[in-house]
């Protein structure tokens, strides 16, 4: 089946162009809008339903999937995108996926089927059909925090591996050795990112990472204190422990009170995603930070690059790890 791909090759142009001659978009030359229509004839290209979904004239609305709203990451990160969108006179439609792929995918059709000029999405697995195929078809969008390979739509990121480096290395310094990771879902990037960063981290400093210091989580609260609750039924215990995400983090900090441990000075905790409530837990706990509102602000402006006709390059904003004292580190501890 001719996909709309194979019209933006022949033609020579990209898939969003193809899409903005289709749906009329008064922003493309007459040269280039003659190339796409006798490519649409040549190959007899007919567009599917997603791409029929798309918009006919500008809503000036855009669409967000977010992973989990209840996560305080993305509920920063959806206000981010909120604020940064009326700014440029666009508004939001929000859409809650609950780490689920199956509601996920209901949220990008609705959204769709609302005509929206563009669409924002931090997926929850490797890519349901609709998002690939509503990428297929030329809809505006980009992919924030999280992203699936294989689709070519511009990324906004922050790179945590250097942070997650750092960590390791105040721990190290902090005099623990046995080092435990709680990851995310294998089907996230996120997941197999900070997993990775943290073996590759433990490998510099000539630490082992065995497979039952490595629980997996769903970046819930839940999952974060079953794998704790594994950690310390291991003959040897970790010394540490890093949660992946910060609600695993907090399910952590409650598997370890339920049993009466004290942090750090029984067992230290270590987190990603910093978050506002961090500050006020006995102790406060370091955190990799997020620049989550810069995050928001940059993906909104890469999708209306593209809503508008224009070019939008994927963005990579760095992470950076923020010390209290869950860790063992002194009192006022903060870097």
């Amino acid at each position: 089946m001719t996909s709309i791909k194979d019209v933006a090759s022949v033609a020579g142009v990209s898939v969003a162009t193809v899409s903005r001659v289709l749906n009329d978009h008064p922003a493309v030359r007459p040269d280039t809008r003659s190339r796409v229509l006798s490519a649409v004839t040549q190959l007899a290209y007919r567009p599917n339903a997603v791409a029929r979904s798309l918009r006919t004239h500008q809503t000036r609305t855009l669409g967000l999937v977010i992973s989990d709203v209840l996560n305080p990451f993305f509920t920063e990160l959806a206000r981010s995108v909120e604020g940064a969108a009326r700014e440029r006179g666009y508004s939001v439609i929000i859409g809650n996926a609950d780490e689920r792929a199956a509601l996920q995918e209901h949220h990008v059709r609705t959204l769709l089927e609302r005509r929206i000029d563009g669409l924002l999405v931090s997926p929850t697995d490797g890519g349901t059909a609709m998002i690939r195929d509503a990428a297929d078809a030329g809809t505006p969008m980009v992919f924030v925090d999280r992203w699936i390979p294989g689709i070519d739509v511009p990324v906004v990121h922050a790179d945590g591996r250097p942070a997650v480096h750092d960590l390791v290395a105040h721990m190290y310094a902090l005099g623990h050795r046995r080092l435990a990771i709680i990851g995310g879902p294998s089907e996230t990037t996120t997941g197999n990112e900070r997993v990775a960063a943290f073996r590759e981290a433990l490998q510099a400093f000539g630490l082992p990472l065995p497979r039952n210091y490595t629980g997996q989580g769903d970046f819930q609260t839940e999952s974060g204190r079953l794998a704790t609750a594994a950690f310390l039924d291991l003959p040897d215990p970790p010394d540490a422990v890093f949660a992946t995400d910060n609600l695993m983090a907090l399910g952590a900090m409650d598997e370890l009170r339920s049993r009466g441990l004290r942090v750090p000075e029984d067992i230290a905790l270590a987190a990603f995603d910093d978050i506002p409530w961090f500050l006020h837990t006995d102790p406060p706990i370091t955190a990799i930070a997020q620049p989550t509102g810069e995050l928001g602000r940059r993906a909104v402006q890469a999708l209306i690059n593209l809503v508008e006709g224009r070019s939008a390059d994927s963005v990579t904003l760095t992470a950076r790890l923020v010390t209290r004292r869950s860790c063992g580190e002194s009192e006022g501890s903060r870097r």
